[in-house]
């Protein structure tokens, strides 16, 4: 495993210059500020967002602080396969090669919704909305030189465990938060399953994971908005927020860490180095021993294969 320098920061971020990098859900909160850290630092930014007017401000944003800033909107609905069929043809249409992917846009514990193609919500969009973009990406990261896909997970994913006969929460009574946390787990489990076909396959692709500790987000608010439950829970996210919460800011340091550090290694996990991993400076983290299944990773990836009709060329047959 990597090593983290002490209170590292987005000062320490190295020269990006040259490089493409793709951040979903880069139109607020961690996935912000991960993009205009990134466009600070030199790197060509494509930001793949759902909405193109939120897209089109948070790219104001960031070129008001760096005017120089390379950044690029990509449409992306990670709830839709074709959307994100789409958005994937038009990053692997580019001239140069993606190399790094940050799967960071993600919801929380809203009421039973879902996707376009029938998923739950959280499992379709935090897990195989990415599974699926990162799989009809492969073939643009691997034509970098020192790829890397950064997966977003979460403090929440020990209360997950997966429930593989009903991923989708059609059998069972519908529970936002455990549904939340198992999807947060399988974002943990694809990095493991990717890390190792990656290594089999004889590339250099990294794939490592980060969580942002409490940051104090839109993320906690949005999801829990609807209903008479979400009416209650908001008022308590909005105090948790204040009371417990780190800046967005701080929270993307971990992503940041992963996506350009050296020394990152596969199947890296790293978080803040504050108590209980709420808050602080980036550092390797522990998971839950779900979360370090083998067996239950290689389910997983097989399961979202066959929901999503992606596989992952050369690290589909490992």
């Amino acid at each position: 495993m990597g090593s983290t320098s002490d209170k590292w920061t987005a000062a320490d971020i190295p020269d990006q210059s040259g490089r493409t990098i793709l951040v979903t859900g880069a139109n607020s909160g961690i996935g912000l500020h991960t993009a205009k850290e990134l466009a600070g630092a030199g790197a060509t930014v494509l930001m793949g967002c759902r909405s193109a007017a939120k897209a089109e401000g948070a790219r104001s944003e960031i070129l008001a602080a760096h005017p120089g800033g390379r950044l690029e909107i990509v449409g992306l609905d990670l709830a839709d396969l074709t959307s994100i069929e789409s958005a994937a043809a038009a990053v692997a249409g580019r001239p140069s090669p993606l190399d790094v992917l940050v799967n960071n846009a993600g919801v929380m514990a809203p009421p039973r919704l879902e996707t376009r193609n029938g998923f739950e919500l959280q499992i379709g969009t935090n897990h195989l909305g990415h599974f699926a973009l990162t799989g009809r990406l492969i073939g643009k990261l691997l034509e970098a030189a020192e790829p890397r896909v950064v997966t977003v997970s979460s403090m929440a994913h020990r209360a997950g465990s997966m429930s593989f006969d009903d991923l989708n929460w059609e059998r069972r009574r519908y529970m936002r938060w455990p549904a939340y946390g198992q999807s947060k787990l399988a974002n943990l489990l694809f990095t493991l399953e990717l890390a190792r076909r990656a290594e089999a396959a004889g590339t250099g692709l990294i794939a490592t994971a980060a969580h942002p500790g409490y940051a104090a987000t839109n993320l906690q608010t949005a999801g829990v908005g609807l209903g008479r439950a979400g009416r209650l829970l908001k008022p308590v996210m909005l105090v948790g927020n204040l009371v417990l919460g780190q800046s967005d800011s701080m929270g993307a340091l971990p992503t940041l860490y992963a996506a350009t550090a050296p020394g990152v290694r596969g199947d890296d996990y790293y978080g803040p180095d504050g108590i209980g991993e709420q808050h602080g400076h980036p550092h390797l983290v522990g998971r839950s021993g779900r979360a370090a299944d083998p067996d239950a990773a290689g389910r997983l990836w097989r399961l979202s294969e066959g929901l999503t009709g992606v596989d992952f060329g050369p690290l589909g047959r490992v």
